[in-house]
């Protein structure tokens, strides 16, 4: 996948400009910057959310504005930052419905539907709340659901926006540790949009730091994430050093605000 020239805009008000971006096969790229920078709004083009006001995205050396809307469907999961669920849908319900892209009028369900579904329950620790309704659950749950629900549709490339929202720390872990189990074991082309650059550096093969709706670095980890960098693009003053547990980049912030002395 690759975005040429993108520019998108809401009206009048342009929000990414004239961006280029090649999204590497079969890696995790992260997406990070300060907020209303253009990295939700990017990853809604890259899922053909959003038409482009100038420039396209590419899927094969195509432009998605080319192609079936069920094709892409089968080649894109896309799960938004604030999904909303059908009222009353049960979890297992909504989690199927991962599996309408690949379905045909002749052939409703199969054995390979159920087994993804339950298989996607299952690595996102949903499974005992098949039979619950959606609006029932906690955020963190939900969240869950919608994450098993974008695994169910088995797709090659994986969009997440912000995936570890309403997560607490032990469920943020297993969720990213899950991307990086798809990524490995499956191949999965991931891209995902994060808040903490810290999670971003740990969990990324490819880093994309956006600011001002312009690409401002990218590349691997330890290359992008420097002192000069943190403070461009989200204006912290701040320490880098090696992570203890994988080595990756750790942003330390400087030191509190303290009173002065009496």
């Amino acid at each position: 996948m690759r975005a040429r020239e993108l520019t998108l805009a809401y009206d009048d008000r342009t929000v990414v400009h004239e961006l280029d971006l090649a999204i590497p096969d079969g890696k995790v790229t992260v997406i990070v910057g300060p907020n209303a920078c253009g990295k939700s709004t990017t990853l809604r083009a890259l899922g053909r959310l959003l038409k482009p006001s100038g420039g396209s995205v590419l899927l094969d050396g195509t432009a998605l504005a080319q192609l079936p809307t069920k094709r892409i469907a089968q080649q894109i999961g896309l799960l938004p930052q604030t999904p909303v669920a059908p009222e009353a849908i049960t979890v297992a319900d909504l989690v199927g419905r991962g599996r309408q892209p690949h379905q045909r009028w002749w052939q409703q369900w199969s054995e390979a539907d159920e087994r993804a579904v339950r298989e996607a329950m299952e690595r996102t620790d949903v499974a005992t709340l098949a039979e619950r309704a959606v609006d029932e659950l906690s955020g963190g749950q939900r969240q869950r659901v919608w994450i098993a629900m974008a695994l169910a549709q088995d797709t090659e490339l994986l969009l997440l926006d912000e995936p570890t929202t309403y997560l607490d720390i032990s469920h943020q872990v297993e969720v990213l540790d899950l991307v990086r189990q798809l990524n490995h074991e499956r191949g999965r082309t991931v891209v995902v949009v994060l808040h903490d650059l810290n999670q971003a550096a740990r969990y990324a093969d490819h880093l994309v730091a956006m600011k001002a709706g312009r690409v401002v670095a990218e590349g691997a980890p330890a290359e992008v994430v420097t002192e000069e960098l943190v403070r461009e693009v989200f204006g912290l003053d701040c320490t880098v050093v090696p992570d203890p547990v994988t080595g990756s980049p750790l942003v330390v912030p400087g030191p509190p605000w303290s009173p002065p002395a009496s």
